[in-house]
């Protein structure tokens, strides 16, 4: 009998050793933030030292992709490991209407659907979402918490998360009632309006703070475990808003007038400063993670990592990305397959583990997740496009397989795919209009900013790109996102 419970007692001493050294994983997904909107990669003019210093501290990738140019396709495909040519969301979808009682999120994830929450579920760990789903309401098979999500708190739907002062938030199911009067958070001001209509757009809580707040909390819950926590904070997706005392920090250093709503969204007196103000503001907010993760002993055993769903936004809201430079001088943004619509900042921290002050141009995908935490945890992935970071991650370059390409496909702004090959990116636009649409192509090695069109030097790449359009498209279960030749998915 003593010798039983001595075997039993051993396998529970190392089952608890296993799940202490099984590693924290967060992942922080940041709201149309452009590739060029952090210090690490170029920025000027918007402070992140928080951000910063975790690239300094890890890696920074400069070849890293999103699986969509907008919000709900990307964090369906970051969710999924699928591409855009396989998965099952591929625009935004909207549900409903922006006014309280009409929340209806946007379309979503089916019942059965394989996420990287459930692949750590099935490895052990607590797993969270706090921040912005836009993958199903509560009332709905996309639900986070039927998705594999332990916790969730934040917006469930994106038309919601236009305003960052809300009278609500969702916590598990539950509406979580916010001391934030009902704003119609698209409704303009007259040009002759005074500075104190503009306070019509502010509330007392703030959700990215609330947010913030349920991260800590969580963590400190959860510290005795294993823990994944997926972070899509809302910054600095429009409208602008932004605490007062963070957006005085700004205010004086840059030419601005008022913004009056021309363009949709909030109003504000200082567009500039609200803008730069709310990227330092969520930096802060990592800040606060790191400096808890130190402070609970948990620093060295947590993987955290930063990355943004899509290029920063086009013009409307009072943002001025230009002015900002926000995607680093590369070609397009938000709801473009050109390189500023789609390539994404990635910076990943493992003390001891990842090196630091490391720079990685491995090209690489969002939709790599799933691949990469079922490497970290050994728990097998459902059928994915993806390939494991892990080698590359932890400085094993040799060790670490190419993608032979990443595709896109996009049915939004005129139907648009594109590949990229190496060094190669092929661009296909308009093609609701003309599906037979002629591919464009860049040798983004010496071109970049995708500014001089090659194609007719390069039939024999064209034809390459035609083949990987044909093999990867699979039909869509939805007509609007259908724009590619029929015969394509005619297998």
């Amino acid at each position: 009998m003593n010798k039983i419970w001595n075997i039993l007692i051993a396998c529970l001493i190392t089952s608890i050793v296993f799940a202490q050294q099984k590693p924290n994983i967060i992942y922080i997904y940041a709201d149309d933030l452009g590739y060029g909107e952090l210090g690490s990669y170029g920025q000027q003019k918007i402070k992140t030292p928080n951000l910063d210093k975790i690239a300094k501290e890890g890696i920074k990738f400069t070849q890293h992709y999103t699986g969509a140019p907008v919000c709900a396709p990307a964090r369906c495909m970051l969710m999924t490991g699928k591409n855009s040519g396989h998965s099952y969301i591929r625009g935004n979808y909207e549900l409903g209407g922006f006014e309280d009682e009409n929340e209806g999120g946007q379309m979503p994830l089916p019942e059965g659907t394989f996420t990287i929450a459930k692949l750590m579920q099935q490895a052990g760990y607590i797993t969270g979402a706090i921040g912005k789903w836009g993958l199903g309401m509560n009332t709905t098979t996309g639900n986070p918490n039927k998705q594999g999500f332990d916790y969730f708190y934040g917006y469930l739907c994106q038309k919601q998360a236009h305003n960052f002062y809300p009278t609500h938030l969702w916590e598990n199911g539950k509406w979580d009632t916010l001391k934030n009067p009902y704003i119609q958070v698209h409704k303009p001001l007259a040009a002759a309006a005074p500075d104190t209509a503009f306070d019509y757009f502010k509330g007392k809580e703030y959700s990215v703070t609330k947010m913030a707040e349920k991260t800590l909390d969580f963590i400190k819950k959860n510290k005795k475990k294993p823990f994944f926590l997926y972070l899509p904070y809302t910054g600095p997706h429009v409208s602008l808003q932004a605490p007062d005392e963070a957006v005085k920090e700004y205010i004086g250093k840059f030419e601005e007038q008022p913004y009056h709503g021309e363009k949709g969204y909030a109003s504000t007196l200082y567009p500039k400063s609200t803008y730069a103000a709310m990227i330092t503001y969520m930096d802060e907010q990592v800040g606060r993670i790191m400096k808890l993760l130190k402070e609970l002993g948990l620093d060295e055993n947590t993987i955290v990592m930063f990355s943004s769903d899509n290029g920063a936004t086009f013009d409307v809201g009072g943002a001025d990305t230009k002015f900002f430079n926000s995607v680093g001088g590369l070609r397009g943004r938000k709801q473009d397959l050109y390189e500023g619509g789609i390539r994404e900042p990635f910076i990943a921290r493992w003390p001891g583990k990842i090196p630091a002050g490391k720079v990685s141009n491995h090209i690489s995908a969002q939709f790599d997740m799933m691949a990469t935490l079922s490497e970290i945890t050994g728990v097998k992935a459902w059928d994915n496009d993806g390939i494991s970071l892990l080698p590359t991650l932890m400085g094993n370059d040799n060790k670490q397989k190419n993608h032979d390409y990443l595709y896109f496909e996009f049915p939004e702004k005129g139907g648009q795919v594109a590949v990229r090959m190496g060094d190669w990116k092929g661009v296909k636009s308009n093609m609701k209009k003309n599906k037979n649409a002629s591919w464009e192509i860049y040798n983004l090695k010496t071109d970049e900013k995708e500014t001089t069109d090659i194609a007719a030097q390069h039939p024999e790449l064209a034809k390459k790109f035609e083949e990987i359009l044909k093999k990867e498209h699979q039909s869509s279960h939805i007509k609007d996102w259908e724009f590619i030749d029929p015969k394509f998915s005619e297998r």
